[in-house]
Order: C-alpha cells, then structure tokens, then sequence
C-alpha cells in the first residue's frame, strides 16, 4: 500500500509539471467542467461501488481536497489527473476516471511489457523514431522520465501517457541483451483529427483499456493446427457472442489438445466467459462468487452438453492477461481441467460498470467513470484482485528470445501436448499488427 501511496505523489506531481501535447491556457469554464466531472465521479462511486464502506476511504473529505486542487490547477491535463487521483486511490483495477478524447491521437511507435518483475520492449514499429533511434525488442526498459517501470506500475504509464497527459517526447534508458545502459530520447508521431469516442455508447473498461495501452492489437481470432491432434486457438479478447462461441468450439473439438493462448488478453464479456466454460466442461460449474453491495450472487456457467470439448486444455498466460482471462484460468486450475504456463497474471480482476457522462450543448464534451459494483471470490475462497493467478509452470522469454522473436512459452506448450514446435516457429504464428 506503501508503494502505490508514492506512485500516486509521483503520478499527479508529474501530470502537472510535464509539458504534454495538449497543453494550453486554462479557463474558469475549464475548471467549472473540472468540477463537474469531479463530483459526477463522486456521485458514481458513492451510489454504485460494491464496498459501501468505500475501503475506509473518507469520499466527501477526498473531494474537497481535489476541488481545492483543481482550483489551483495550470492545464486540463492537470485537472484530469486530480480527478484520476481520487479514484486511484481506492488501488481498484475498475473503479477508473475515464477522461474526455483528445482531438489529436499520439503514437509513441513501440511496446512494452513485464516479465517477471522487469519490463522489456517488445516491439518497435518501423519507419518510427523509435526504430531511428535504435529502440530493439529485447531491450529492458530501465526508466521512462527518471522512474523505473515494473509489473506494479506499469499500467500507470500507460494511464498517463495515452489517456490523461500525452506528450511529444519520452526520456528512456533501456539495456540490450549483454550491452551498456543507452540513454534515449523518443519522438512520438502526433496525427491531428477529430477522433469521435462516443462515451454514452455501450463499451466495457477492457475495451477502453486495449484501446489506451495497446497500439498494436492482435484483434482476429486464429486458430493454428500443429498436428492433427494439437491446435492452438489465439484468444485476444472476450469479445464473441454465444453461437461464436460454439461455433470455434465446434472447430476444434475433433483434437486431442486444445491450447488456449490468452497471453495479452485483458478480458471482456462475462457472457463470453460463461460460454466458454461452458464448452470445456461436462457439468455446471460455479465460477465465482460476486460480492455486491447488498447480495452476494453466484456466478455459473451452464454446460453445453456433448457438443463441448472433451480432450486435453493448456492455457497460456502472461502479465497482461486480465479480468475474463485470469478467471478462465484460475477456474481450469481449481476444476484441475488442465495446465497453465506462462507468467503470473495481472490481478485486475472486479466487475465494473460504465457510467457515461456529457458536458455542454453546443460543443459537448464526453467522459466515462468506471465503478467496480462487484468483488469476484473463486471457488477456492479468495480473490485474484490483486493477486493475480500463479501457472502451473512458471516460463516467460529472455531477452535474447524478444530479440529473436522466439516463442519459448508456446513452443515449451505443444511440447506438454506431445508435439514439436520450435520457439523461431512459433514466434512466427501470431505476429503484432500495428494500427494504421
């Protein structure tokens, strides 16, 4: 708890000290939608979240703390991040202030991720300043801005960076594979134009998050056949409806093996969670137990029946499987359904709604806030918020294996399964895609 304090005091201190993209002159109307959107966040977790109590946290003394702040305010990005402030503090991975669009959208031209502890560059878009200024997957990323980025905080740069306070520049000291610190200074590609984000649409926080974190996303479904009793099925969201479900289940259901690779997978539908489940098992199993503000209510999956799948499961995970991703696994691990490889995963694991919010007539300015209205228990009594699920086999690349682009976790996978699969093959199956 300690360290997510001073992550916070470093989080506001430099949203207001940076020089972000949009930066600009702040008027009182500013501040006046600065407040507004404050008290609607306070109002939306005092109304809806899951934990009346509020984790000990005084809600009304927070806020008057943050309209002081605001008040005092040089720049929107600053404003954003006051309100942020009071929301993060409940360290709740879905109760999130979800900040209006920018008009302009910032491309900083690379990746990163924890393995273990330590964070990696993993891709590096071409013809970027990234790649000009010799930025290599494989290179572990020391500190971004003077601060060292970890499996804890990372999604905090994330937050920062792509929703609350872009900016042009990044100061990066990153370490090749048996090569010296490099001190690096990264341009980020800044395309003007309106981008239209409807808040008051229906869209769930893991959605909004693969859309801030992630400029690369592998959005297709694919399946690979190692062999004609191994397939591999490359689940990235939560994101098909029932009949989709049965229909890949379908698919694949002649295979002795089926690997389910959720490695960067930050969860999505609990409609599409359930039906899964429901294909993987010959009974009813009870999921999880989620705990509301005045109820407790189980959360099951019905069995499909014989058209399920009946053979082997492996599923692979990483530190940025999240929500859906993390229950499938943790439920396949209790139910002792099959093995789970990979790394530990990233504990966001709550039930959250959207609460979508406009400002103004004329020029009307949207944003979101994010409630957690439910607390997830396994069947096992406990919690993955926080926690996260622990493999069955702890296996994660090197960095000479990002370098290379090798796949040792899906290759270590069909290897259980019975087959081969060399690590430079498999790093081939399922490559990044840049967004244009």
């Amino acid at each position: 708890m300690r360290q997510s304090f001073w992550l916070l005091v470093w989080f506001v201190f430099f949203v207001g000290s940076a020089h972000p993209v949009f930066s600009q002159s702040l008027s009182g109307q500013d501040r006046d939608r600065g407040l507004i959107m404050l008290k609607a966040a306070r109002d939306d977790i005092r109304k809806n979240y899951y934990d009346p109590a509020f984790r000990g946290i005084d809600l009304d003394a927070r806020t008057k703390v943050a309209e002081e702040r605001i008040k005092q305010a040089k720049s929107n990005s600053e404003i954003f991040g006051i309100i942020a402030q009071v929301l993060l503090e409940f360290n709740d991975s879905h109760t999130v202030f979800l900040p209006p669009q920018r008009n302009a959208r910032v491309e900083y031209g690379w990746q990163m991720q924890t393995f273990g502890n330590d964070c990696y560059v993993i891709a590096v878009k071409p013809k970027s300043d990234a790649e000009g200024k010799g930025l290599k997957p494989g290179d572990k990323v020391l500190k971004i801005d003077g601060v060292s980025p970890n499996r804890s905080n990372l999604w905090l740069y994330y937050y920062l960076y792509n929703a609350l306070s872009p900016r042009p520049v990044l100061n990066i000291e990153v370490q090749g594979p048996g090569e010296q610190p490099r001190q690096l200074e990264l341009k980020a590609k800044v395309q003007s134009g309106k981008k239209i984000f409807d808040l008051t649409d229906t869209i769930d926080l893991n959605a909004y998050w693969r859309d801030l974190e992630d400029e690369l996303r592998m959005n297709e479904h694919r399946t690979y056949e190692v062999n004609k009793d191994i397939v591999i099925w490359r689940l990235p969201a939560f994101d098909l409806d029932p009949q989709e479900v049965d229909e890949r289940i379908d698919k694949v259901k002649k295979y002795k093996t089926l690997i389910i690779d959720l490695r960067r997978n930050h969860g999505g539908a609990v409609d599409t969670l359930q039906r899964l489940i429901g294909n993987l098992f010959d009974r009813e199993i009870a999921i999880a137990n989620m705990k509301l503000r005045k109820e407790s209510k189980p959360m099951v999956a019905k069995v499909r029946g014989d058209g399920g799948f009946k053979g082997n499961i492996i599923v692979l995970v990483d530190s940025d499987s999240g929500s859906a991703a993390e229950i499938l696994a943790r439920v396949v691990q209790l139910e002792k359904r099959g093995t789970v490889l990979g790394d530990r995963t990233a504990g966001k694991v709550m039930r959250s709604r959207l609460y979508p919010h406009q400002i103004g007539l004329e020029t009307v300015v949207f944003y979101g806030v994010s409630v957690t209205d439910a607390d997830l228990v396994m069947g096992d009594g406990k919690s993955l918020e926080n926690a996260g699920v622990s493999p069955d086999e702890m296996i994660t690349p090197t960095a000479e294996d990002l370098r290379s682009q090798k796949d040792p976790v899906l290759s270590r996978a069909v290897a259980l399964a019975g087959g081969t699969l060399d690590p430079v093959e498999a790093g081939k199956l399922f490559p990044f895609k840049w967004k244009p």
